[in-house]
């Protein structure tokens, strides 16, 4: 008999059907599978997961075998990596392979909301063009690019907007010595000193809410706020406000609070580019993440440590 795993969100089909050829696999998100579920759960040895929706502890304590939680991702924030520890389960992730694509929307999302890109879309299509102005947009050289957090994806970012002629500062929660770019004491001092500041910080209990009303009012109203991180880095709150008084010039967002169902008052939120958490999702990128997860996880069914084990 092939091992039951479960699988709680879409993957790509092909790495669907390499999982259905290997495991017989529960699929948490189909409501007719429900009854099939419940009575595999004492044999449930893996699970196959997004990084944004994790699996939570009230899941770990229903699956008392449970050996590997494989992210398709590199965000741990809805796993309780001690938790999982304790009880001797290993919590895997996807590194490096979505460093550049993720890299590579935050420059999209910067460039959106400096070209007023999503703007002159809708205007185009309101057939405005020729009947009023269009207002002028802001180049990114010269301009002073903040990174908050500089990890993989933090350095890719950097590298990318160097070529644009920007001038990189950053701020991280732990040293960096394989840089040249100017470190700042703190995220305010960070934002103070950039004219765009791109947070792709990890998403913890330590960095809930980093980018708060008063880093926010350190940026100023020219400046551009980007987020590749997770939305619970960044107090949404104080986000709407400066957007809707002027305290900042404008946003780029990738992710946000309980996404999908975000906001509404983000749909009216001015000067702002907005995307569906796009950063990974490209054919290639999902392709090496899926080819990831199913190594992790015939990893521990071959008795073998998990390659990228993170806990």
């Amino acid at each position: 008999m092939k091992p039951d795993i479960l699988l709680v969100e879409k993957m790509m089909p092909y790495v669907e059907e390499r999982l259905d050829a290997d495991y017989t696999v529960h699929r948490m998100y189909d409501p007719e599978a429900k009854a099939a579920l419940e009575a595999a759960l004492p044999n449930i040895r893996a699970v196959a997961t997004g990084g944004g929706t994790g699996l939570s502890n009230e899941w770990i304590e229903k699956l008392p075998l449970l050996g590997v939680i494989a992210i398709n991702g590199v965000g741990t924030d809805k796993v309780d990596l001690p938790f999982a520890r304790a009880r001797n389960i290993d919590v895997t992730t996807t590194p490096g392979v979505l460093t550049d694509d993720v890299a590579d929307m935050g420059i999209a999302l910067m460039l959106g909301s400096l070209r007023h890109i999503a703007k002159g879309d809708a205007f185009v299509r309101a057939g405005q063009w020729g009947k009023e102005g269009f207002p002028l947009g802001n180049s990114p050289k010269g301009k002073r690019l903040g990174i908050l957090g500089l990890g993989q994806i933090g350095k890719a970012f950097g590298r990318r907007a160097e070529v644009f002629g920007m001038d990189i500062r950053f701020w991280n929660r732990s040293p960096v010595k394989d840089t040249s770019w100017k470190a700042c004491a703190s995220p305010v001092a960070l934002a103070e000193d950039s004219d765009v500041l791109c947070v792709i910080v990890a998403a913890n209990a330590e960095t809930q809410n980093i980018v708060d009303a008063d880093v926010l009012k350190a940026l100023g109203p020219k400046g551009i706020l980007i987020n590749i991180a997770r939305g619970s880095v960044v107090d949404e709150d104080a986000l709407l406000a400066a957007l809707n008084d002027g305290t900042i010039g404008g946003a780029g967002i990738d992710v946000y609070l309980n996404e999908p169902r975000i906001r509404e008052d983000f749909f009216t939120a001015p000067n702002t580019v907005l995307a569906p958490h796009q950063g990974s999702a490209t054919v290639e990128t999902r392709v090496a993440m899926g080819e990831l997860v199913l190594a992790n996880i015939a990893a521990h069914f071959a008795g073998e440590k998990p390659p990228t084990t993170v806990n």
